[in-house]
């Protein structure tokens, strides 16, 4: 295996000579350089792994030579090293996309961290998360073996999501086989859970929210005094939310998360219809039949939404001003 060639430039490199032959023993390869014109000149004719770069040197500067660097080559991990602590040169470093950021003195262990995350991030990574999800295999197999209720099995399903999106960012197609193995057994269970109680949740004190009850349930109540945003997304997975939950996050702060059961079946007509009506498809059809649409019915299955959450509003003693908007298509990404 080669060596990981470090580039090094300071203008004081004589004085870091115990922290080349550090690194040296740890097996890297480090070339120096005393100024950012030498480096740039040493980078046109070396390739090498990665740059720690002084930011006050005489002649062509730290965030000069960053410049430029970056001009040759964008995706060469540069790490800053520097004696000031001012912001404007922390927020001019980060800017342009260094790699790490450390202050003088350093120390040999800070070196070898930022090389190691910079450099073996992705070994450690899934060398880690292959270790971790080794060892909640077994909790994860306990609990399909014992999980009872429906709070138990939304948990679980989350924890499940949880090590799919941790083990899809690993090298490791062995740790997610056995993944979805226990996917494919949760599957089969929660299935077989659903069957002994679906029909028990309609008369059930104890039930858990569901498509009808939902809007009753937890959306009504907040609703009363603050002007509120309600988005409902269709067809959308809890491993989708997760992939663009820090956008929203950039707007709205999470207080609290949640999960219901839809009512089955769960399309369209059904299940979100069950959301705005707050009623299930038979109570639909009984008392909204110019609104209801059967399976073998022409025309679209969800036309009538915003009148549906009109006369669930009425229902629930809620005179609201509000809006409906209706989206077709969400592109993300």
């Amino acid at each position: 295996m080669n060596k990981i060639k470090i580039l090094w430039v300071d203008d004081e490199i004589d004085l870091l000579k115990p922290h080349i032959i550090f690194l040296e023993s740890k097996n890297y390869s480090v070339i120096t350089c005393q100024s950012g014109q030498e480096a740039l000149e040493e980078l046109a004719q070396t390739r090498v792994d990665i740059v720690f770069l002084d930011e006050n040197m005489p002649g062509i500067s730290g965030l000069e030579t960053l410049s430029e660097i970056k001009t040759i080559n964008n995706s060469l991990p540069v790490v800053m090293i520097t004696k000031s602590e001012e912001e404007f040169i922390m927020e001019e470093a980060i800017g342009s996309k260094i790699a790490d950021y450390l202050i003088k003195p350093v120390n040999p262990n800070q070196i070898l961290l930022s090389l190691k995350k910079n450099l073996d991030h992705s070994r450690l990574v899934s060398e880690k998360t292959t270790s971790n999800y080794q060892q909640e295999f077994r909790k994860i197999a306990m609990d399909l073996s014992m999980v009872s209720t429906y709070q138990e099995w939304a948990d679980l399903y989350k924890k499940l999501i949880y090590w799919e999106l941790q083990l899809e960012e690993i090298e490791d197609s062995g740790m997610f086989e056995i993944l979805e193995s226990q996917k494919t057994e949760a599957n089969q269970q929660f299935g077989k859970f659903v069957d002994r109680n679906y029909e028990d949740w309609f008369t059930d004190t104890d039930a858990p929210v569901m498509s009808h009850t939902l809007f009753k349930k937890w959306i009504a109540p907040e609703i009363k005094d603050q002007k509120t945003l309600l988005i409902v997304v269709d067809n959308l997975r809890y491993d989708q939310w997760y992939a663009f939950e820090d956008t929203v996050n950039s707007f709205y702060k999470k207080k609290k998360e949640d999960s219901y059961y839809s009512i089955l079946p769960t399309a369209t007509q059904y299940a979100r219809n069950a959301i705005f009506s707050g009623l299930t498809p038979l109570d639909m059809e009984k008392k909204y039949p110019e609104w209801w649409k059967n399976d073998t019915d022409e025309g679209g299955k969800n036309l009538f939404e915003d009148k549906f959450l009109d006369a669930q509003l009425k229902r629930l003693g809620l005179d609201l001003k509000w809006e409906y908007h209706k989206i077709s298509s969400l592109k993300l990404g």
